[in-house]
């Protein structure tokens, strides 16, 4: 099975190829999601048998989550494609993530909050894994906005 793992909340936008949960080619992208996804989405579907799409639903930059989520579903309800989701801290180790101003996205235990980070805080960045057979995929795939109302 071919799968594809779009991570778009930071830059680059982080795209794995997957056979069999097992990464076969990865892109590393500069840019805005929604100038990127759909070239290299057309390259991608022409390339490969796709059959599952994967991307990161939270937490992160709210366009980029909206881009990604209303791309890959408008392509896996028109391709019959699975479609999964994953929050992004399965891909840094946990770390902090750039909310807005100085303020992170901070895993606690399951809990999300949003808060400034403490001095000796590390920041990791995001990488594919080499299998994604651990991953905590979900099919719930709507964004998930961790942000308080202003």
């Amino acid at each position: 099975m071919i799968e594809v793992l779009v991570i778009s909340i930071s830059n680059p936008i982080l795209i794995g190829i997957y056979e069999n949960e097992e990464l076969i080619n990865e892109y590393k992208i500069e840019g805005k999601t929604s100038d990127l996804l759909p070239s290299l989405f057309e390259e991608l579907l022409n390339k490969y048998n796709i059959q599952r799409l994967n991307y990161v639903n939270t937490p992160g930059s709210y366009m980029a989550i909206k881009v990604a989520y209303i791309f890959l579903k408008t392509i896996s309800i028109t391709k019959k494609l699975e479609f999964r989701s994953v929050e992004g801290f399965e891909f840094n180790e946990n770390s902090p993530i750039k909310a807005l101003g100085k303020k992170y996205f901070i895993k606690d235990k399951n809990d999300v909050k949003v808060d400034f980070l403490e001095k000796d805080s590390i920041i990791r960045d995001f990488k594919l894994p080499k299998s994604i057979s651990n991953i905590n995929f979900n099919k719930q795939t709507l964004p998930i906005y961790n942000l308080p109302a202003v």
